[in-house]
């Protein structure tokens, strides 16, 4: 037909239409969507990891059984006082005193005596606060103080010197004594340190907010 191109023409005509656009820009418009994409997904899993790496909040209570098998890693503990006295604390069992805000641990006690005989028994009872230690990132025990210190069969004079040594005895043995040490990225949320703040001895725990430095 006049004025029709040849088929071979049009073919040539549409080529050439498409080898003058820009066509470089396709495969970097698919790479880029798809490095989009990915990055995006990266950037979530990255997220999903770090929060379960961390499993506190805003706060977290810990369990008694959890602060209890914590203890029992401080015991036994034998110390000589008294120059003669040879006095081995076992079995640590603790108490939540949430009307005081402390905890109470009560030991077994065994002297070894130069008065012949068997080693006597008793027990030691002992409260504490709870305290937040930045240079070891841990919750730990602090300011023990002695309720009682009592030794079966123990000559008078022997108890009454040994219970004023109870307090250098708990001193050494609780103060500073590490319950729970945080891992670095459980004091930090997107970039943003927190440490532990407000401490509160509960019924069924002790709970510990976290505040932003």
């Amino acid at each position: 037909m006049p004025g029709s191109a040849h088929p071979d023409q049009r073919i040539r005509q549409q080529c050439d239409g498409l080898a003058s656009q820009d066509i470089s820009c396709f495969p970097c418009r698919l790479t880029r969507r798809r490095w989009l994409a990915l990055t995006g997904a990266t950037a979530l899993a990255a997220g999903l990891a770090a929060c379960a790496g961390l499993p506190f909040g805003n706060d977290y209570t810990f369990s008694e059984s959890q602060l209890q098998r914590a203890l029992e890693r401080k015991f036994p503990f034998d110390r000589r006082v008294l120059a003669v006295l040879d006095v081995n604390l076992s079995h640590p069992r603790l108490t939540l005193l949430p009307e005081r805000n402390r905890l109470a641990v009560s030991v077994d006690a065994t002297v070894t005596h130069p008065f012949g005989g068997a080693p006597l028994t008793g027990t030691l009872a002992i409260d504490s606060a709870l305290a937040y230690d930045p240079a070891t990132m841990s919750i730990v025990l602090r300011d023990p103080e002695v309720e009682t210190f009592t030794i079966d069969g123990l000559p008078e004079r022997w108890s009454r010197q040994l219970n004023a040594a109870g307090a250098l005895i708990a001193t050494q043995l609780l103060q500073d004594a590490p319950l729970y040490k945080f891992k670095p990225e459980q004091l930090s949320i997107g970039g943003v340190a927190r440490q532990p703040g407000a401490i509160t001895v509960r019924s069924h725990g002790v709970n510990v907010k976290f505040d932003d430095r």
